[in-house]
């Protein structure tokens, strides 16, 4: 009988915390991001040549309301593990101390500190700050955001100067690169 009534009564009690944190991440808008539907992509310029590679999707937490951007935010990382340039004694050349440094700095961060629309529909501006290897650079990323199912796709791009965030040092690649962006979020 004693198992019965703690089977009655407790179960919803502790199921009630569950569904009181469903519903703040729901009423909040709170999405996270979808690696199988995700891309991190790269491209700079090695000896004048066009090369690049991938990062892993990033994770972490989202919040999007176009009504709401002051709501809006981003706080994502991305594992420097990941790097991907189709050549693995490159990769893990890269992973080296001289450009990411991974066993140091295993994570890019990029936390938000403000969303706005670009002015036409669909298209916004993410301003916040990029952490690469322990330095913090304000960076402004231009997107745009479409309604996918119960979530959001993400796409944008933006460049960036490497040396800003001392990867690569004197290396012969090109000091500037392009990053583009999905991310797929539910």
């Amino acid at each position: 009988m004693e198992k019965t009534v703690l089977k009655k009564y407790l179960r919803p009690i502790l199921v009630l915390p569950a569904c009181f944190l469903f519903l703040i991440q729901t009423a909040f808008g709170q999405l996270h991001p979808v690696a199988k539907e995700s891309s991190v992509k790269f491209s700079l310029r090695n000896f004048g040549f066009k090369t690049g590679g991938t990062l892993a999707a990033p994770e972490g937490d989202i919040i999007f309301n176009p009504d709401e951007l002051a709501k809006s935010s981003f706080k994502v990382t991305i594992k420097t593990e990941s790097i991907n340039t189709d050549n693995e004694s490159r990769d893990e050349h890269l992973r080296e101390e001289g450009y990411f440094n991974v066993k140091n700095y295993p994570l890019i961060r990029f936390v938000s500190d403000n969303v706005r629309t670009s002015g036409k529909k669909g298209e916004y501006e993410v301003s916040g700050a990029l952490t690469i290897k322990n330095k913090t650079k304000a960076i402004v990323i231009p997107f745009t955001a479409e309604k996918s199912g119960d979530g959001w796709l993400f796409t944008g791009s933006f460049n960036m100067n490497r040396r800003d965030f001392d990867i690569g040092g004197s290396s012969t690649i090109s000091n500037e690169l392009t990053v583009d962006i999905k991310v797929a979020a539910h």
